[in-house]
């Protein structure tokens, strides 16, 4: 059997930045006991290329490092990243905390600390990072709710006729899958009224019209010539 298959989801990767290996290491027996993977830099010196090439679910950051400050580091990795950053230091005056704070650090704490601690504030702010990406995803990509026949895009309600849901509903629960206009006119109205092509590209073209004015970057529906239409985007989510 797939060996990949019985090992499940690879554990989230704490980075580590302590330039005292004792502490550092105590770090790492709690949070992999945890069940967290580690990665442990002893100074400030590679701390972005890091980041950058393999971006860590959390990073636990101390303040006073050889070769660049906590502070520097977090106000870097801020310009390109959102990764959790919690700062460590020993540094416990109001001013340094609110700093930490303010450039963009998640969480502040001073030593010494329970190891126990760490491991349960980084567990605090990985949840609120999941709950926040999970509220995310609820807001973004298309939306069909067929019992009350609506539709939304990126939290946004699209306007449409009863043909043009229809429409959006057929292509969209399908992408790539190219429809025929006879099938598209087949699932166009109820009363099974004598339409031509014609109408069909009439309703695309509102479609598409609607879509768009919400993202005008991105490829919606498009026409294979002389067959039909595909839908060309994620998939909808069917409430």
């Amino acid at each position: 059997m797939n060996d990949s298959v019985l090992s499940g989801p690879a554990p989230l990767k704490i980075l580590i930045v302590e330039d005292e290996p004792k502490l550092a290491q105590l770090l790492i027996d709690y949070l992999e006991a945890a069940g967290y993977a580690t990665q442990w830099l002893p100074d400030g010196h590679d701390v972005i290329a890091q980041v950058k090439s393999h971006p860590p679910a959390l990073i636990l950051l101390d303040l006073m490092l050889p070769g660049s400050s906590g502070l520097s580091i977090c106000r870097d990795i801020r310009q390109f990243s959102d990764v959790p950053i919690m700062m460590v230091t020993a540094k416990t005056e109001e001013i340094d905390r609110l700093l930490g704070l303010e450039i963009g650090a998640d969480d502040y704490i001073c030593k010494p600390y329970s190891p126990r601690e760490v491991v349960a504030r980084v567990k605090v702010i990985l949840r609120r990072c999941v709950r926040a990406d999970e509220h995310v995803a609820k807001e973004t990509g298309l939306h069909i709710d067929e019992a009350r026949f609506q539709a939304t895009f990126q939290g946004h309600e699209l306007e449409l006729t009863p043909a043009e849901f229809r429409l959006l509903k057929t292509l969209s629960v399908k992408p790539g899958y190219v429809f025929t206009r006879e099938i598209l006119l087949n699932n166009l109205y109820d009363d099974y009224r004598v339409v031509t092509d014609r109408t069909i590209d009439s309703h695309i073209k509102n479609l598409r019209r609607k879509l768009e004015s919400l993202d005008g970057e991105k490829a919606f529906i498009r026409a294979v010539y002389g067959v039909g239409y595909r839908w060309e985007a994620e998939p909808c989510h069917l409430v």
